[in-house]
C-alpha cells in the first residue's frame, strides 16, 4: 500500500480519535440539560456497572448509558461502585455521578426524634417513617446492654435514647438504631455532668429519672430548674414527689390510660406512683433532653416545695402548703 494512503489513513483515524474524544468529553464532562430537581436511587448490592447505568437513564439522572460506563472502565474500573440509597441534585455530569458513587456518599435520612417520649412512643415514631418495624424496635430498646457500663441497674434503655435530630441511611439496622442513639447520650452526658452526679450523691440513673420527671411536668425551659429545686427539696426532706406523669406512666405501661387522671388512679398500687411511695420512681418515665438533664443536676436555690399548673403551659411556685391550697383553688377551679 503506497505511504500516501497509509498517511491519509492515519490522518483520517487520528481525525475519528480526536472527534470521538471531543464527543466523549462533552457526553462525559458536562451535565444533562435537565432542571433543577432532586432524585432519590437506590443501587443495590450486586448491580453491574451496565445495570447501574440503565437505572440512571432510565431516572433521568444521565441521558445516555455509554458515556457513564466507558468513563468508568476508562477512569474508575479499578474502585467499587457502592450499594445504597443517594439523592442526585440535578442537573449532573456523567463524571459526577460516578465520583458520588464511588465515593458512597449515601443519603442520610434526617430524623428527629421529640423530648419526653417513651421506648415504644419512639418505637412507633419509627416506623411512622418507614425506617423500623415497633416489634423490633421494642426487642432492641428491652436489651440494657448499650448502657450497662453506666446503669447497672437498667433492665431496658428507657432514659437513655437522647433526643436529638439523626441522619440515617435506609437499611440501617434497628439495633443500629439504637446504639446511635445511646452512644448521643453518652457523649452528651459529658464528664463535668459526671462529676456533678458524683457532687450530688446520684448515681447517672437517679439523674436521668430526675431528668424524666421533670420533662414531663414542663415544656418551659425557665421553669425546669424550679421543678427541679422542687423535687430535690422534697427528697432532701423524705416527701412523697407526688409526681402526676409517674401514675401515667405506670398506667400506659399496664394498658389502663383512660383519659384524664382521676382520684383512684391516685391510689395505684404501683412503685412508679410516687403519691404513694417516697423517693424516685425505679427508672426513668420517657427519654429525657439536655434541658431536662441540666436542670436535674443544676436546681435553682430556691425552697419551693410545691407547684400547680396555671393551665397556660405555666406553674405557679408556692413554699408552704397553706400557699399551695391557695393557687390550687385559684387555678385549678
Amino acid at each position: 500500500m503506497p505511504l500516501k494512503i497509509i498517511k491519509i489513513i492515519l490522518a483520517l483515524l487520528t481525525a475519528v480519535i480526536v472527534l470521538f474524544a471531543f464527543w466523549f468529553s462533552l457526553e462525559f464532562y458536562l451535565p444533562a440539560k435537565n432542571g433543577p430537581q432532586e432524585i432519590l436511587l437506590e443501587i443495590k448490592r450486586g448491580e453491574k456497572v451496565s445495570d447501574i447505568a440503565q437505572s440512571l437513564k432510565e431516572n433521568q439522572i444521565i441521558r445516555k448509558k455509554w458515556p457513564f460506563i466507558l468513563g468508568y472502565k476508562i477512569f474508575y474500573a479499578s474502585q467499587t461502585l457502592k450499594a445504597g440509597e443517594y439523592k442526585f441534585h440535578l442537573p449532573l455530569s456523567p463524571k459526577q455521578v460516578l465520583k458520588i458513587i464511588i465515593q458512597g456518599k449515601i443519603y442520610l435520612h434526617p430524623v428527629t426524634i421529640p423530648e419526653g417520649l417513651t421506648l415504644k412512643e419512639i418505637g412507633r415514631y419509627l416506623a411512622s417513617h418507614h425506617l423500623v418495624t415497633e416489634k423490633d424496635f421494642m426487642e432492641a430498646a428491652s436489651n440494657p446492654q448499650p448502657i450497662a457500663a453506666w446503669d447497672k441497674e437498667a433492665f431496658n434503655l428507657e432514659g437513655y435514647l437522647f433526643p436529638d435530630t439523626y441522619r440515617l441511611p435506609k437499611g440501617i439496622t434497628t439495633s443500629q438504631i439504637v446504639k446511635a442513639m445511646v452512644s448521643q447520650f453518652k457523649k452528651t452526658f459529658n464528664p463535668q455532668m459526671r462529676t456533678r452526679t458524683h457532687q450530688l450523691g446520684m448515681t447517672i440513673r437517679q439523674v436521668v429519672t430526675l431528668a424524666s420527671l421533670i420533662e414531663k411536668e414542663t415544656s418551659i425551659r425557665e421553669e425546669k430548674k424550679l421543678i427541679s429545686a422542687v423535687f430535690h427539696n422534697r427528697l432532701s426532706r423524705g416527701m412523697k414527689l407526688d409526681c402526676d406523669p409517674t401514675i401515667i406512666y405506670a398506667l400506659k405501661q399496664a394498658g389502663r390510660l383512660t383519659g384524664r387522671l382521676r382520684w383512684k388512679d391516685l391510689k395505684l398500687n404501683s412503685p412508679y406512683n410516687t403519691y404513694l411511695f417516697p423517693g424516685l420512681p425505679p427508672s426513668p418515665i420517657c427519654n429525657p433532653g439536655l434541658d431536662s438533664l441540666q436542670a436535674a443536676l443544676y436546681p435553682v436555690s430556691q425552697s419551693f416545695l410545691y407547684f400547680v399548673s396555671k393551665n397556660d403551659g405555666s406553674h405557679y411556685f408556692s413554699r408552704t402548703l397553706k400557699e399551695h391550697l391557695k393557687a390550687v383553688r385559684k387555678y385549678q377551679k
